[in-house]
C-alpha cells in the first residue's frame, strides 16, 4: 500500500499555494515541478488549489467577542459570585421576560443547581 502523505522532502503548503498561483520564482517553480512527477499527494494539493482558490484572509484569526472573551475568563478563573454574569445579560439583552412570574432575578440561577 501506498503511503498517501507529506513527507520530510514536500515543500510546504504554503509553497504549493504559491506555486499554483504562480507566485514563485522559475527556480522554486522549476523545483516544485519536478517534486510534483513523483509525489500524488502534492499533486493532488496543487489539484485542491486550483479547485477551491484560497483566499488571504482565510488565515487571518478572528476577534472573540468581548461579552463571550469575559464569559470565559470569568468560567474558566471560576468566579463566585454571580455579578458578571448578571451585567453580562444586563448588557446582552434583557432575559428577565424568560423567568416565570414572581420569580426574582435570583431564583432563576437556584433553580437550576435544585
Amino acid at each position: 500500500m501506498v503511503n498517501f502523505s507529506k513527507n520530510e522532502d514536500c515543500p510546504a503548503s504554503d509553497e504549493l499555494l504559491a506555486f499554483q498561483t504562480g507566485g514563485l520564482t522559475e527556480v522554486e517553480g522549476t523545483a516544485v515541478r519536478s517534486h510534483l512527477a513523483t509525489c500524488e499527494f502534492c499533486t493532488a494539493e496543487v489539484d485542491f488549489y486550483s479547485h477551491f482558490p484560497q483566499s488571504e484572509d482565510a488565515f487571518e484569526t478572528a476577534q472573540m467577542p468581548k461579552p463571550l472573551f469575559d464569559l470565559a475568563q470569568a468560567l474558566m478563573s471560576k468566579i463566585k459570585d454571580n455579578s458578571f454574569f448578571k451585567k453580562l445579560m444586563d448588557e446582552n439583552g434583557d432575559v428577565s421576560s424568560a423567568k416565570p412570574k414572581g420569580a426574582s432575578s435570583n431564583d432563576i440561577g437556584r433553580k437550576s443547581a435544585r
